[in-house]
């Protein structure tokens, strides 16, 4: 194939998994199956939140706001993968293509600035206690979304443009489920070096900065538990931060191995399925870790169930 202007690309093809036909029922099962759990919990976490006024306190605001990033994360990419299946196309528009994958940087960014916002909110809540209310104010707090979404949105936005200018071939297979930013530079029939060089330089400054600032954070949390003296006061200080901890080691160790396995293996497929993990698999987990380890949140969703079923109980009356 000669390489083309982007103007005379129409289409991609999304490989997806499997070329196997048998396989596809299956797939298609199983992304539907987590698709439909990752929206159920993650508007239940946001219904909880938004319903209950004991929760509406910082640490609960940026919970609902990771929720609904979590929903549109996995939104970007999950229904396109199914309808795909189910109409047993491959294809995907280059304007849906290039729409995909800014939403995808857009949201994943998100997900990664959240974290970092809420790592620390446990630690003003652990290491400054009785100022917590004081520092953690619903303007910081606000501010500290909005940045978060300006940062994302600028960031996406610059390799989105970066991309427009790459010319592509006539046809392209994408060797993936979705429209990945790594995937479009690789298979660019342009020149591509200030976009490997911007798109790594992101990675280590977006990426590594968050990451630096959670690990910081809970460098002072654990400094400042282990100040306490009772062990009830102890483990107090730590079921406040083992929700969070157990959702950021998920994200993290899901995103380093997509990395290490297509650095390692340079097997797009091996890349595929690692990426499950971070885009599909973490979303879904994160309202089953924050819901089953939180008394709050558990008693908030008995209490919308409660309502319904009395309303039910009425309505039949």
């Amino acid at each position: 194939m000669e390489p083309g202007n982007i103007t005379q690309l129409s289409k991609f093809l999304l490989l997806g998994f499997s070329e196997r036909p048998e396989l596809q029922p299956l797939i298609f099962g199983l992304f539907l199956s987590m698709y439909l759990i990752n929206v159920f919990g993650n508007l239940l976490i946001i219904l909880a939140v938004s319903s209950d006024s004991h929760l509406h306190t910082p640490m609960y605001f940026f919970l609902a706001n990771l929720s609904f990033i979590d929903f549109c994360f996995t939104s970007t990419t999950v229904p396109k993968m199914l309808w795909n299946i189910q109409t047993q196309s491959k294809v995907i528009t280059y304007a849906g293509c290039i729409t995909q994958m800014n939403f995808f940087i857009t949201f994943a960014g998100m997900d990664d600035f959240l974290l970092s916002v809420m790592a620390y909110d446990r630690f003003v809540a652990i290491c400054h206690p009785l100022q917590y209310m004081v520092i953690m104010n619903p303007r910081l707090s606000g501010l500290l979304v909005l940045v978060s979404w300006v940062t994302s949105v600028l960031h996406s936005l610059v390799h989105t443009l970066m991309v427009l200018g790459l010319s592509f071939c006539t046809e392209v297979e994408i060797p993936h489920f979705f429209c990945e930013l790594n995937q479009m530079i690789q298979l660019a029939c342009s020149d591509t070096f200030l976009n490997n060089v911007v798109m790594h330089l992101a990675a280590m400054l977006l990426g590594g900065g968050p990451l630096a600032g959670i690990l910081y954070s809970y460098s002072k949390i654990v400094s400042s538990i282990c100040g306490i003296s009772s062990a009830q006061g102890k483990y107090k200080a730590f079921s406040t931060c083992a929700s969070h901890l157990s959702v950021v080691s998920l994200f993290y160790c899901a995103s380093l191995g997509v990395y290490l396995s297509s650095a390692v293996t340079q097997s797009s497929h091996s890349s595929t399925t690692a990426s499950v993990m971070y885009t599909v698999v973490t979303p879904m987990l994160n309202p089953f870790i924050y819901s089953l380890r939180n008394r709050d949140i558990k008693r908030a969703l008995k209490r919308i169930v409660g309502i319904q079923y009395y309303k039910n109980q009425t309505s039949k009356g």
